[in-house]
């Protein structure tokens, strides 16, 4: 297509959407609340976060244009912002893929039990994303003290001499936020799966059997997860934001900064430099890296999610 009919093609496009506000003005008129509040809490964060990233601006003074400062010194000079990225990645390669298969494994799970036993089984499993409370917990079990609940249970059974530093050794911080992430990935996408699988027709497991359908592998792969894409896309959107934005779970088991920076991921930094340092144009860099790589991360999943069933 040459750019002469490319563009012909978009303003026909353009003229259709504005006739067809014209026409559905009250639908729209409804829509506008959300819009409004969306755009100046959504988009324009992102947009000022953005122009920010060019700047040196510490909230005392007025930003100042100096680029591509911010993003050279973070990628050339910034060996905290790298071992961050290099935690970041590492917890999203595991938790996100892990977090989103046992979630949906879960609800399929629970969706083949008994009504009243399933509503009972969703609000335990989804209980751990809503704990505000559940650091503490967390932390009494991995305390590294001889009271801590693991520690406790390790020397009474022999199996330990001693009792193990677990949040401030290098050797066993990741392994323990992995552990945290995985338990309270049970969120959003976790019941979208079930609203999901619950909007599936039974008519067509039938149909799928008189067609040559022997188990259910086969029913999941052929019906079932053709019939979930867009619960699929929704719950792969929270996994990956999910992955990507750890940092409560670090800050509030290991402190902030964490021993050697073992645990410190992109968010601590951008918390560190963004309310800490008050170095706004860093940290809007920072932040401009983290939501293209969740961006690129999301286009990846949603391409071979678009692939399921075919």
């Amino acid at each position: 297509m040459s750019f002469a009919g490319y563009k012909k093609k978009k303003l026909n496009q353009l003229k259709w959407t504005v006739k067809d506000a014209k026409k559905h003005k009250t639908l729209y008129l409804f829509l506008l609340p959300y819009f409004t509040v969306f755009t100046l809490f959504t988009v324009a964060p992102v947009v000022v976060s953005l122009v920010l990233s060019f700047t040196y601006y510490n909230v005392f003074e007025a930003p100042r244009f100096h680029g591509l400062t911010n993003y050279i010194n973070l990628l050339l000079a910034d060996d905290i912002f790298l071992t961050a990225v290099k935690n970041t990645f590492l917890l999203a390669v595991i938790t996100g893929p892990v977090g989103y298969l046992a979630s949906f494994m879960f609800a399929w799970f629970i969706h083949e039990l008994p009504r009243y036993v399933r509503a009972i089984a969703v609000l335990v499993f989804y209980a751990p994303s809503i704990a505000g409370g559940a650091f503490i917990i967390w932390s009494l079990i991995f305390s590294g003290d001889s009271k801590g609940y693991l520690n406790a249970i390790l020397v009474e059974t022999g199996i330990m001499s001693g009792p193990v530093l677990w949040l401030t050794d290098t050797r066993y911080m990741m392994p323990v936020v992995i552990i945290v992430v995985l338990w309270m990935s049970l969120g959003a996408g976790f019941l979208s799966f079930v609203a999901g699988l619950n909007t599936v027709d039974a008519a067509q497991y039938e149909a799928g059997y008189v067609d040559g359908i022997k188990n259910r592998w086969q029913e999941l792969w052929f019906i079932t997860l053709p019939n979930m894409k867009g619960m699929l896309m929704f719950g792969a959107v929270m996994a990956i934001t999910q992955s990507f934005g750890v940092g409560d779970v670090t800050q509030q088991l290991c402190g902030m900064p964490s021993t050697d920076y073992a645990v410190h991921t992109a968010v601590n930094h951008l918390v560190d430099y963004g309310t800490l340092r008050f170095e706004m144009g860093y940290a809007s860099a920072i932040a401009t890296i983290l939501f293209l790589s969740m961006f690129l991360c999301n286009k990846a999943v949603q391409s071979l999610l678009r692939r399921v069933g075919q």
